[in-house]
């Protein structure tokens, strides 16, 4: 509901770094809450597409090509507008698996290692968009590594299935 709210302007409306309206193909871009926008070296902004039946990475095909280039080329204007951050220095990613189920993108500083960065659960933006266009249903076949704690409901299904 909180990413529903942003979007629909109920919540947060006085946060958006950046716009696109288009239902299709556009996003908006918020500071994330883990950010206090002090300084730019943790800088950390997600962009959450207005579409709401993609929920991960594993719904995307070529169709959202446009959306995903918007939300990259758009987003890194907007950052190097507001902030002053290049796109040469960001780290532009997506989660899988991601921490709730609504299409979103993350956007850091270069230098800064963010929970969720490393290479286990981040999926580049850039390589997203190049292995949708080698392969439409890239992410609906590939398999997808990625880290769960001993905590976690999915890891007891697969203790369970004897898989671990």
């Amino acid at each position: 509901q909180w990413v529903y709210n942003i979007l629909e302007k109920k919540a947060e409306a006085d946060r958006i770094v950046h716009e696109n309206p288009d239902p299709s193909n556009g996003f908006v871009l918020v500071p994330d809450l883990k950010w206090n926008q002090n300084q730019l070296d943790d800088l950390y902004l997600i962009a959450l597409v207005h579409r709401r039946e993609i929920k991960s990475l594993r719904d995307l095909t070529a169709e959202h090509l446009p959306l995903l280039r918007n939300v990259l080329q758009e987003g890194k204007e907007a950052i190097a507008k507001r902030f002053g951050v290049p796109g040469s220095q960001l780290r532009i990613y997506l989660h899988y698996q991601p921490s709730y189920h609504h299409l979103h993108v993350h956007f850091t500083a270069l230098g800064y290692d963010a929970p969720g960065s490393s290479v286990e659960r981040a999926h580049l933006l850039a390589d997203v968009i190049d292995n949708l266009a080698m392969d439409s249903m890239y992410y609906q076949k590939r398999a997808l590594t990625f880290p769960l704690r001993a905590d976690e409901p999915l890891f007891k299904k697969f203790q369970e299935a004897g898989k671990v």
